[in-house]
């Protein structure tokens, strides 16, 4: 009899973390891998905020913090939520964990039980479906194809709400696709949300701040004030900052919500890093000309990889308007015959073959929700860009 529990066989690894594991263990192998799987700039954290950090140890800032975050810290949030949102939280709406994903986690865990339902756009961030999974709860996929520019329809959403909806998570920009909501595609989403006052949000925010070709961000909870008391508005400092391996994310939400997240947080990791907090600090008050410098590094690479791929036999590339990932079909190439003979069936198959033919590592659209599809990072220099899609070119021009 197996010791571990039967909830663990509702969920998979995540595909995302695994991909990247797979590419160092390669590498550590000695084969030439290409990985362009990660989440993650590559950019260095700023300056100022590694000097903080430094100053910040000095002052034995190294002990148990409050489980839900600093009061500097939330301090620093609630002035970001002014700045950039228009959102105004008080401290005890305020929760600070160990990233993004642990806040969306606390706040699943602590709403959705058995027979709750919650809507997710697909494609998604390949946690989401299992996060619900692990708390009992059921997901149910809204299809947002790239004919409408992957983006979650006013209609879809109206069509995928029940009485046992309990939440819908919107992740824009989005992770993989790039979409970006307008004002007004964001605000025929808020008006369906307002008529289902059952339902409840989590804007996953996290790239706020990488969005190109000069389009405004919004968040739900800032398109229509009604909804800032059943949403929880997620965001961190991983992609804006460069500090992925920091750990912190946040999040704004009403006080009931919080002290629950807090609560549960409590009998898991308790207090997120005293000094990744110390390190966001300096990051939401410090110096911000540097996010606009790097985005526009950032849509340069999106620029050049999309013509890249474009001239890719049997590859189809959607321009991306934020984030920093392509996802590009393949349905090109499915049903066609690797020089080995094998016959590519699935999206899957065919990053498995690149991976094999050109030590390319690129993640399968299965992992998102949406096939035949992949996800290409960016988040990487022109120079590894271009190899790595020198070498899917040859993949592709190879095959039967």
């Amino acid at each position: 009899m197996s010791i571990i529990a039967a909830r663990l066989n509702r969920i998979k690894p995540s595909p995302s973390s695994m991909a990247g594991q797979r590419a160092r263990e390669l590498r550590a192998t000695g084969r030439d891998i290409v990985g362009l799987t990660s989440g993650e700039p590559d950019f260095d954290t700023p300056a100022n905020v590694a000097e903080a950090v430094v100053r910040a140890m000095a002052a034995s800032k190294t002990k148990y913090t409050d489980v839900g975050g600093t009061p500097e810290l939330k301090a620093a949030i609630r002035e970001k939520f002014r700045r950039d949102n228009g959102l105004d939280y008080a401290p005890g709406e305020l929760i600070v964990g160990t990233g993004a994903k642990q806040i969306i986690f606390n706040a699943i865990m602590c709403t959705v039980a058995a027979g709750d339902e919650v809507i997710v756009p697909a494609p998604y961030w390949v946690s989401y479906p299992d996060i619900v999974l692990l708390a009992g709860g059921t997901p149910v996929f809204a299809p947002c194809p790239p004919e409408n520019g992957f983006k979650l329809r006013a209609e879809d959403l109206e069509r995928a709400i029940t009485p046992r909806t309990k939440w819908l998570i919107l992740n824009a920009p989005n992770n993989p696709s790039g979409a970006v909501y307008s004002r007004a595609e964001m605000q025929a989403l808020t008006d369906v949300l307002v008529r289902h006052p059952h339902v409840w949000v989590i804007a996953d925010d996290i790239y706020e701040h990488l969005i190109y070709d000069g389009r405004a961000f919004v968040t739900p909870a800032q398109v229509e004030p009604a909804l800032k008391a059943r949403t929880v508005t997620v965001n961190g400092v991983s992609k804006a900052y460069a500090m992925t391996g920091w750990r912190i994310g946040y999040a704004g939400a009403p006080a009931e919500l919080i002290k629950a997240m807090v609560k549960l947080q409590s009998q898991s990791t308790s207090n997120p890093s005293s000094i990744g907090q110390a390190a966001a600090v300096e990051a939401l008050n410090g110096p911000q000309d540097f996010i606009a410098t790097r985005r526009d590094i950032f849509q340069a690479r999106r620029d050049q990889v999309v013509q890249w791929l474009r001239a890719v036999p049997g590859l189809a590339c959607h321009v991306p308007e934020g984030a920093f990932y392509v996802f590009p079909s393949c349905a090109g190439v499915i049903g066609r015959k690797t020089p080995g003979g094998q016959v590519l069936r699935t999206d899957e198959d065919f990053i498995l073959y690149l991976l094999e033919s050109e030590n390319l590592a690129v993640l399968q659209g299965a992992a998102y929700g949406v096939s035949p599809f992949f996800r290409i990072s960016y988040a990487t220099s022109l120079e590894v860009l271009e190899e790595g899609c020198s070498r899917l070119r040859r993949a592709c021009e190879r095959l039967l």
